[in-house]
């Protein structure tokens, strides 16, 4: 599948309906790698999947090709897929990757930005205040509605770029990230602070001051590292 292909199945995720059943397959199988129920190294055998899916066995080879786009699969030639692994060098080459171009691609939004985006920007902070007031309350129970908001907040954030090839990167790192982002919020300690960090990168952003809205993203996307690398939650 092509980077094109992979941007617009992420595009759909977000909100949209699923078009086909390999579409309605792959977010299912997505979810849960995401949510753990394939764990970090996981068999996905064809033949053992396609009942709990309800698809046939070439419907989830296509999904399973998707998520290997995504790099959360892993294609082991004729040994079938598994679950991408998950550690700690992993998360902090994606981390400085992420920190590289979200930074540069709020930076050109914040020049290039106009009243709509602004807007597009206070409307997402708004709805991620919400979800983050729940998220203290039940990390677990509250973590996809958290996520989902969360997401939305940050493309916001890069939405007056007009680097496509920026976007499209900076979108795939977001959601290799978004593992140990769970990971972070539900077995690490509770997130308190999180909200406090989103603030600070409004207030700079609104502010249209550059440096102050790289410095603290740049924080709060350590964020997740952070949390795993103290608590001894991966090796």
């Amino acid at each position: 599948m092509s980077l094109a292909d992979a941007d617009v199945l992420q595009t759909r995720d977000a909100g949209d309906e699923p078009r086909t059943l390999i579409e309605t397959a792959y977010r299912q199988l997505r979810r849960d790698i995401i949510d753990g129920s394939h764990p970090a190294g996981k068999k996905l055998r064809v033949e053992h999947l396609k009942a709990n899916y309800q698809v046939s066995a070439g419907t989830l080879r296509e999904a399973l090709a998707l998520l290997v786009s995504d790099s959360l699969v892993m294609a082991q030639g004729q040994r079938g897929f598994s679950v991408a692994p998950m550690s700690l060098a992993d998360l902090e080459d994606l981390t400085r990757m992420r920190v590289m171009l979200e930074c540069e691609a709020v930076r050109e939004s914040i020049a290039l930005g106009k009243d709509d985006w602004e807007a597009s920007v206070v409307s997402a902070f708004h709805k991620l205040s919400l979800a983050e007031q729940r998220l203290r309350i039940d990390p677990k129970g509250a973590f996809d509605d958290w996520e989902g908001c969360n997401r939305q907040f940050h493309e916001a954030l890069v939405g007056a770029c007009k680097s496509r090839w920026m976007l499209k990167f900076r979108s795939l790192l977001y959601q290799q990230s978004e593992r140990y982002r769970r990971v972070s919020a539900i077995k690490g300690p509770p997130p308190v602070e999180v909200h406090d960090e989103h603030r600070a990168i409004f207030d700079a952003v609104m502010a249209r001051n550059a440096d102050l809205a790289g410095a603290v993203l740049t924080a709060h996307v350590h964020r997740a590292l952070t949390v795993i690398r103290k608590g001894g939650l991966l090796k």
